[in-house]
């Protein structure tokens, strides 16, 4: 059974290897974070800052403007590259407003956009060239990010400014999530193409999305001039980090993602600290923040307003996550709120490498389609283990307040409620099979939720050894249980439901003080 245990962490004195010049997680700074580490039920090392060069320049230095009307990029980036170069510090961007394309962060370089600073990124898909990428778990191509950096160490993303990404003019809209009048509004946008109720930005965003049969990664293109010829379609996230080690995200306010806004992928040490992140309800694949692949993340203090799902964790798809085999790991999520999403915390689908020692704590979730989502499906293998989760407050869940699908279509949870699943079959256990064990909850309470609980694992692989403690929830439905062992309830109150629990196909469910109050 899951007990929250206090961790004691004594001086270790590890410091993180800085190769460049000019940069050091310096001794003294161990410690900065060790409340967020307080009482974490397994061991790890806290996340740790790193430290910049006491070397300042504004971006105006280099040429920027700032008046909205010029074009900066050349500008910023020009002044990224020269404190890189000089061995690392910091780059301004002052209050203004700032025009720009791609930002390329550099190692040892801290990016701060002072408090009415608004940097708006170029709306044309031309200024942002195709590159080689993963997105959604795949290889694949996108088209590079508004704010990204490849193989940098410590870099930092701070200060009070707005960056906006345009997403508008990248997206897709189904007519269902929008008005009238802003279905009216899109209809009158000049190059714009409709194909029934899906609206395009233009003819060569719809050509992407019909070639495309695996989410939203088109398939089957061979040439160069094949991928040009669908640009439009290949949104990037709003930030891509790759294969970089101490990050600093902090304080910033993202908004209008093409895609996801924030993707950390294969990177250690990172920190992302009261950041607030921005995308309209009806954007598509508009998740706030994806973790992917990553080893030591801290995500403390923010505040999410997401399209899609609000804090995910992943590692990878299928064949191409398993090949990575690069577990996400060691990552801790407290005190943040998601106001909108599919999803208030997920693991998932895109898991194949594994996730493990996760732990989310002193989370709020409002109006989230689902407030814990584990997803995945047969064809992903990797194993989902050691998450501790607790102390969620959540209202106004329109499906469930917690659940597992291990027949995950693709759909968001308010399109499946799981119900479609029928003559489930046994197949053999191969690499392709996806494995959740482990999981601990405890202390939820959930208010105006469809369903309390929905757990659906494989016939061949069941779900194994979910704990659930201490949960109060008021729900229309209190939810079914199916393939699933080992599975301990203490102390569940659900109030309102028209029924109580419903098990099928499960082994040694250990059930003590569940109550369902009219």
């Amino acid at each position: 059974m899951y007990r929250s245990k206090i961790n004691l962490f004594s001086p270790i004195g590890i410091l993180l290897a800085c190769t460049l010049a000019g940069c050091e997680v310096q001794e003294e700074k161990s410690g900065e974070f060790d409340a967020y580490y307080k009482d974490v039920p397994f061991e790890t090392i806290p996340v740790e800052r790193p430290v910049f060069n006491d070397y300042t320049v504004s971006v105006t230095d280099f040429g920027a403007v700032g008046d909205g009307i010029a074009d900066d990029t050349e500008a910023i980036n020009a002044a990224i590259t020269a404190v890189s170069d000089k061995g690392g510090g910091r780059v301004v961007i002052p209050a203004g407003i700032w025009y720009v394309g791609p930002i390329e962060l550099k190692s040892n370089v801290e990016l701060h956009a002072r408090r009415n600073a608004l940097v708006i990124f170029n709306d044309d898909p031309e200024a942002y060239p195709i590159i080689e990428t993963s997105f959604e778990g795949l290889n694949t191509r996108r088209c590079t990010s508004p704010i990204w950096a490849r193989n940098a160490e410590n870099i930092a993303l701070t200060g009070e400014g707005v960056y906006d990404g345009a997403g508008d003019s990248w997206r897709f809209v189904r007519r269902e999530k929008v008005t009238g009048p802003q279905w009216e509004e899109l209809l009158s946008r000049p190059g714009c193409y409709v194909d029934g109720d899906l609206w395009y930005p233009s003819k060569e965003s719809y050509e992407g999305h019909r070639i495309c049969d695996a989410f939203n990664n088109p398939q089957g293109l061979q040439s160069d001039e094949e991928w040009e010829a669908i640009r439009h379609w290949l949104r990037p996230v709003m930030l891509s980090f790759v294969e970089c080690r101490n990050v600093v995200i902090e304080d910033v306010t993202l908004r209008n993602s093409p895609a996801w806004m924030l993707h950390p992928l294969m990177c250690e040490n990172v920190i992302i600290k009261n950041v607030k992140i921005f995308n309209p309800w009806y954007s598509q694949n508009g998740d706030a923040l994806d973790v992917e692949s990553c080893n030591r993340v801290l995500v403390a203090d923010c505040l999410f307003d997401a399209g899609d799902d609000g804090i995910c964790i992943k590692s990878g798809k299928d064949a191409d996550g398993r090949e990575r085999a690069m577990p996400c790991s060691h990552v801790v999520v407290r005190n943040t709120q998601v106001l909108h999403g599919h999803g208030g915390f997920v693991v998932g689908s895109e898991m194949s490498g594994g996730v493990n020692h996760i732990y989310v704590e002193n989370c709020t979730f409002t109006g989230t389609d689902v407030g814990l989502r584990f997803k995945s499906t047969r064809g992903r293998g990797g194993v989902v283990e050691d998450i501790y989760i607790e102390n969620i407050n959540m209202c106004d869940i329109p499906t469930d307040a917690l659940t597992f699908n291990l027949y995950y279509s693709g759909k968001s949870a308010t399109e499946d409620d799981g119900s479609g699943i029928k003559g489930v079959v046994e197949e053999p256990v191969t690499e392709e099979t996806p494995e959740f064990r482990n999981i601990y909850i405890k202390n939820i309470k959930c208010r105006n939720a469809n369903r309390a609980m929905y757990f659906h694992g494989l016939p061949e692989m069941p779900l194994n050894n979910i704990v659930i403690e201490d949960v109060d929830i008021t729900a229309s439905q209190s939810g079914r249980f199916a393939y699933s062992d080992s599975i301990t309830m203490r102390r569940v109150r659900i109030k309102d439901a028209s029924a109580g629990f419903t098990f099928s196909n499960c082994n040694a469910v250990d059930t003590v003080g569940i109550e369902y109050i009219k």
